[in-house]
């Protein structure tokens, strides 16, 4: 299952590395922790939706584009085969789909997602 918080933070990232920025500049304009920061771009931190509007501003960007990017990603998401659908009754046992946008122009974007298999786990008797 594609998680939102990583796809919004893929989306964050690559707005702020598309406009050279560091972490720690974005970070102080917008009044949050570095490290809360890099949580919530690398997609382990939920953030709420005062503070990605605060990250927008940081960042120059709206947050309806920000959240229109997002759907786009997760529509194009949904249309990949087995991202989003498990393709078979061993897929349902679990693993990520991870996925990642690159945003290499304004009308150019790369989306690529990996499913990362769930381990079988032996117990010993």
């Amino acid at each position: 299952m594609v998680l939102l918080r990583r796809v919004i933070g893929d989306a964050l990232r690559a707005r702020r590395q598309g406009q050279h920025r560091t972490l720690r500049e974005v970070s102080t304009a917008a009044n949050v922790s570095l490290g809360y920061l890099s949580e919530i771009e690398r997609g382990q931190k939920e953030a709420s939706s005062e503070l990605l509007a605060a990250i927008c501003d940081a960042l120059g960007a709206r947050l309806s584009e920000l959240l229109g990017e997002v759907s786009n990603t997760l529509a194009l998401a949904e249309n990949m085969e087995g991202v989003l659908v498990p393709l078979d009754e061993k897929a349902t046992a679990g693993g990520d789909v991870s996925v990642a946008v690159r945003r290499d122009s304004p009308l150019k974007a790369t989306l690529h997602a990996t499913r990362k298999p769930k381990r079988d786990i032996v117990y010993a008797a």
